[in-house]
């Protein structure tokens, strides 16, 4: 498929909500079972995190349209059921529109996420392109196709934004990947460079990483009370990038062996010294006289 061919897409409306305002009920669970007390604390606390960095980086403006990447996994699903959940409380008014990419994997679910979207009433499309056969035919067998992956699911999904008229585009990236970001371009870019919670892209959308105060212990412990119906984002038969692999596994070592150690590096993201590091685009070193 060529980068200009438009994307199949189907707009299924969601149902107003029984409050009567428009939208979806502010009960994001009303097509799931009655959660236990444990899951309202642990929402409770990613519900706190996600409004801190939506206030923190000024996310979310009045009269926006979210546009949520909904992959199947369990970070998407926890940013549309928070932002879900923080909306009817939010002090401005904005639209969630879900959107999942069925790359054309050989044994996708189809079924799963339209049954789950149409069941909490929430706008969504599903757009159809066939990316997987385009990384097959290109990506050599046992080679990690994740690279080419991303960036053919990203040109859709942006394109997709253009067409929905989406003034964010929302992803799933939680705490954890943005620090393992950081030691991939440390150890290996030779730069100090992470995820950033909001940026530009280079075709002007905006996009934001609500979930960005959020850790993936809490996130998974999370889906896994709610029950979400998750789909294994290993169908394409590749793995995740070795390198990254090694990161995480570094940082799960140092979270058992060093209580705090990752909330501090986090911490550090947001507390940056330019004159006690050493890029002379960032600090005048030359002007101290």
């Amino acid at each position: 498929m060529s980068r200009h061919t438009a994307v199949p897409v189907t707009l299924h409306p969601y149902t107003p909500s029984r409050n009567g305002k428009d939208g979806v009920d502010t009960d994001a669970h009303a097509a799931t079972e009655p959660i236990s007390g444990n899951v309202q604390k642990l929402e409770k606390r990613l519900l706190h995190a996600t409004g801190s960095a939506i206030a923190d980086f000024g996310m979310i403006d009045d009269g926006d349209r979210i546009m949520v990447c909904l992959s199947g996994g369990k970070d998407s699903y926890t940013l549309l059921n928070l932002l879900l959940r923080l909306r009817p409380r939010a002090p401005v008014r904005f639209e969630v529109i879900a959107v999942n990419l069925d790359q054309g994997q050989p044994g996708f679910p189809q079924d799963v996420l339209p049954r789950y979207l149409d069941g909490l009433g929430v706008a969504h499309r599903i757009v159809t392109q066939d990316t997987y056969s385009i990384v097959r035919a290109k990506i050599p067998a046992g080679k990690t196709a994740c690279s080419l992956c991303s960036r053919l699911r990203r040109g859709a999904l942006y394109r997709v934004a253009r067409e929905l008229g989406a003034s964010k585009i929302a992803l799933g990236h939680h705490r954890d990947d943005m620090i393992e970001t950081l030691f991939l371009n440390l150890f290996h870019g030779g730069t100090l460079k992470a995820m950033p919670p909001k940026l530009r892209s280079d075709d002007g959308q905006i996009v934001i990483r609500p979930l960005a105060y959020c850790s993936e212990d809490d996130i998974a412990r999370y889906a896994r009370g709610m029950k979400f119906p998750i789909i294994p984002c290993n169908l394409c038969g590749t793995e995740e990038n070795a390198e990254r692999r090694k990161v995480k596994a570094m940082l799960q070592t140092w979270r058992r062996e060093h209580p705090g150690r990752i909330e501090s590096i986090a911490r550090a993201l947001t507390q940056v010294t330019p004159s006690h590091l050493a890029d002379v685009r960032l600090f005048d070193f030359k002007g101290l006289k």
